[in-house]
Formats: structure tokens, sequence, C-alpha cells
């Protein structure tokens, strides 16, 4: 088993005024040779948009583009006819392809909204752009992780073009997990949304990151209420 520890201190960092932005992996003026992605997972972005402000209208291609609202309300609106509001509970998947050009901005005007930008690399190039939103509310069951994203259209939550699952947990203090990947010669990044929890005995806290590969599972305990965010991936 192989593993990187990224402490949430590590991060690139980005105030623009109306964003206060932490990258996860180099992204626009944040350039790291050492942290330019883990297997496909090219972004991962921790966004705090001010009210009222945003990003204008933008083009993507060629990459898989999920957002995980985590506070507040954004808007979405994009060259597809897509015109939408996702919120906490909700996600969101745009499969660039050729391309598509989209804005995202903060509803209110007197509160931020929050978000998880990521960013895949699909295993198809070219395809044709696509849109999908969903409620993750009802998927939720607590002390256990639970499957918001995967390679099937007929499973549990979104779909992308690669051979990926995304799983969330809930977790109470004291609460033990086992992680059985799908795929052996995936790995695992993990993100702590809220507390403090180990895997395989590492203690992370708020916004750590944790890659894992070269394993077929992993044990994760709770340490106090906590949120996680599991990403299983391809390496390459």
């Amino acid at each position: 088993m192989k593993t990187v520890l990224y402490k949430v201190d590590t991060r690139g960092h980005a105030d623009h005024g109306w964003l206060d932005s932490h990258h996860s992996f180099s992204f626009a003026n944040y350039y790291n040779p050492e942290r330019m992605n883990f297997g496909v997972l090219r972004v991962l972005n921790d966004d705090v948009v001010s009210g009222g402000r945003g990003f204008g209208t933008h083009p993507h291609s060629n990459m898989e583009i999920i957002s995980i609202p985590l506070e507040g309300d954004l808007q979405h609106m994009d060259d597809m006819g897509n015109s939408a509001i996702i919120k906490e509970g909700d996600i969101q998947v745009m499969g660039a392809g050729t391309g598509v050009s989209h804005s995202e901005y903060n509803k209110n005007k007197n509160e931020v909204v929050k978000f998880l930008q990521i960013w895949i690399i699909p295993n198809k190039q070219n395809v044709s752009p696509r849109y999908d939103q969903i409620s993750i509310a009802d998927m939720k069951t607590p002390n256990e992780f639970y499957q918001i994203l995967s390679p099937n259209a007929n499973d549990q939550g979104v779909w992308i073009h690669q051979d990926a699952w995304f799983h969330l947990g809930d977790f109470e203090p004291g609460k033990t997990s086992t992680y059985h990947l799908k795929r052996p010669e995936n790995g695992i990044y993990i993100f702590v949304l809220e507390g403090t929890v180990k895997v395989n005995g590492q203690r992370l806290e708020k916004r750590d990151g944790y890659g894992i590969w070269e394993t077929k599972s992993f044990d994760f305990t709770s340490i106090s209420n906590s949120k996680v965010l599991v990403m299983e991936i391809p390496m390459n």
C-alpha cells in the first residue's frame, strides 16, 4: 500500500475578494509540479463565493466536472439550455465532452455559497456534452458510506465517463467502517469535510486530503462527528 498526505494548510490559496479558493492540486496561478493530480483526479477546489458574485461564462472540454454544494445556493446556466440552482444536498455533473460554456453565480446577495468543484479526466474523448443534477439527501445512510457517483447510469447517484465511484459518509463519534475498492487497480482520495477521523490509523482533520493506492480496502474510524468524501478513481 502507498499513501500521500496533504494537510489542510499545504493547499494552494487564492483570495480574489469575491472568491476565496483553496486548491488541492495545481490550478490557475497555483502551480506545484508535485501536486498536479491524483490519478485522474485533476482538480479539487474548495470555493467560497461572496453574495451575488460568481464565475462568468467560460468554456470547458473533455473533462467531467462535478460540483458538490456545501452551503448556500449556486445558480448554474450553460449553452445546452440548462438553468438550475444547486444547494446543499445536491450533486451536479457536467460532462464537457466536445465543448460547453457555463456560468456559476451565488444566487443570494447577503450570504456566501460554499461548494467543491472537482474535475475528473474522462476515459472517453469528444463525447456529446451532458448535464445532470440530483438530490442526494434521500440517499444518506448514517454511519455508512453511501454512493453518490459511479460509471453506471443505472446506479445510485450521478454517472460520469470514468471508472470512478464517489461516496459520502456522515459519522457519529466512535463509528467504524471498512471501504472495499470496486477495482483493485484504482486508488482512493479521502477528503475530510468536517470533523476528525482515522484512516488505517492515520489521523485526519477537517479539509485534510489522504491518497491511498495499491490496496483493496481501508479501515475508517470517526473520532468526532464527521463528514467525509471518498473518491475512488483510476490511477492512470
